[in-house]
């Protein structure tokens, strides 16, 4: 089984005594169901999974009143086994997008009180959806649970954890978190072991299918054909549940990024995916692939000031694929060989290893911007908000260096710089080099 942060999260979560049901999304097939599952039967006396999609019945339970006595009632007469434990009882909404009503039950689920509740799907959040005329018209006519539902992201596996499933322990990866920590230099042996690792897992990903493919055969083409098979999913669900003025569009969007980013300027341009294209044509597609959590998007900043967010351009960002793995397979099975063995030349390398950095910093809980003042001239590739101070980010798929980071570091409200690259831990003033590994630590 794959160890998974998630798993702490949803601990903490029992422990803090919720009084609020739980609305875990994420993209399809990053591991929702197996760790959530796992979860109830491990941590609590009873324990209900209901999945709205393999088992289209189990929507009856929410037909009718929504009272919390009303659904427990209907729970029990097709489950006569079902009991309440008050405070060590979880039900588990799978694939909760398919059952409106059952996300609407929050609320009264929520204010009895008795029970956890953990809800989770794909494609939550979307309103340009078209999966039915039933689900539509409940989708209108169900509320959110505005007060009653916490929302949380679930990412497929960062590197730390993809390091878990290949036997690295927080024991074995110690000497790395300290040097991180005390910014001291490692034996170069050892950082070489790491970069090489991290260079695979560029390719890899964090899908768990294709992790644990990995895992089992030690074949990148294995990895390959996994990929390839999420990959047809993802496009799958744009033609079933894209509107259907969307469904090209948002395929076209999506398949635009690794050309995207293989530019030196990465912004995304509309006028890539199809000739005179625009936002007015375009802009919902990116909505929905932003909202299905299949890509990443980063916005430019107006200027660099705290809060990141008030500052952020609307019609000006950069777009990611937001498993890394995924746009491995998307670029072609050629890149493989040449990003593990680091021969990778040209400017679609330092598009691959942004799209890496961007995908763990947001798998570390920031959101990350972007600061370009004028076309054409130096672009700080990212900025976070951390511990209420601005952090800016040099990707650099090499050990070069830009001078608009150099220059924006000097400034005296920046306190730290981080430039990741193919080399090991260096301070220099205020900026600080970090083998691209060490975002994990960031």
């Amino acid at each position: 089984m794959l160890k998974r942060k998630f798993y702490n999260f949803l601990s903490n979560w029992k422990a803090s005594n919720p009084k609020k049901c739980l609305l875990v999304k994420g993209a399809r097939q990053i591991g929702k169901t197996f760790i959530i599952d796992y979860f109830g039967r491990t941590n609590y006396t009873s324990y209900l999974y209901l999945n709205f999609l393999t088992n289209p019945e189990h929507r009856d339970f929410f037909e009718g009143s929504l009272e919390a006595e009303d659904i427990f009632k209907r729970i029990s007469a097709q489950m006569p086994s079902f009991r309440i434990i008050p405070g060590d009882t979880l039900i588990f909404l799978d694939e909760i997008q398919v059952c409106p009503k059952a996300r609407a039950a929050f609320k009264p689920l929520a204010i009895d009180g008795r029970v956890h509740v953990i809800g989770s799907g794909s494609l939550l959040g979307i309103t340009f959806l078209d999966d039915g005329a039933r689900l539509n018209k409940e989708r209108r006519e169900s509320s959110v649970p505005v007060g009653y539902e916490q929302q949380t992201m679930m990412h497929s596996l960062d590197f730390e954890e993809f390091l878990w499933a290949l036997g690295y322990t927080d024991d074995s990866l110690s000497i790395y978190r300290d040097a991180f920590n005390n910014l001291t230099s490692l034996p170069q042996s050892t950082n070489e072991h790491m970069l090489r690792l991290f260079r695979e897992h560029i390719v890899i990903g964090g899908m768990p299918d294709v992790v644990s493919t990995f895992i089992r055969s030690k074949n990148f083409g294995e990895v390959f054909e996994a990929q390839n098979d999420i990959l047809a999913a993802n496009l799958d669900d744009m033609s079933r549940y894209a509107i259907t003025v969307e469904k090209p569009k948002v395929r076209a969007c999506y398949m635009s990024i690794p050309s995207q980013l293989a530019r030196e300027n990465r912004k995304f341009k509309y006028a890539n995916v199809e000739k005179n294209g625009s936002a007015r044509k375009f802009g919902s597609s990116i909505d929905w692939l932003r909202e299905s959590a299949l890509a990443l998007q980063c916005h430019n900043l107006e200027t660099v000031e705290i809060p990141l967010r008030a500052f952020k351009k609307p019609d000006m960002f950069k777009l990611y694929v937001a498993d890394t793995g995924i746009l491995s397979a998307m670029s072609g099975f050629e890149i493989v060989g040449p990003i593990v063995n680091n021969t990778m030349k040209g400017p679609a390398k330092g598009g691959i290893y942004e799209n890496v950095i961007m995908s763990a910093l947001v798998r570390r809980g920031y959101e990350p911007f972007y600061y370009q003042k004028k076309p054409g001239q130096g672009e700080i590739d990212f900025l976070i908000a951390k511990e209420s101070s601005i952090v800016p980010i040099e990707v650099k798929a090499g050990t070069d260096s830009s001078e608009s980071f150099n220059r924006l570091i000097e400034k005296p409200e920046i306190e730290v710089g981080y430039k990741f690259i193919n080399g090991n831990i260096g301070k220099f003033g205020k900026k600080v080099t970090l083998p691209h590994y060490m975002v994990m630590f960031v």
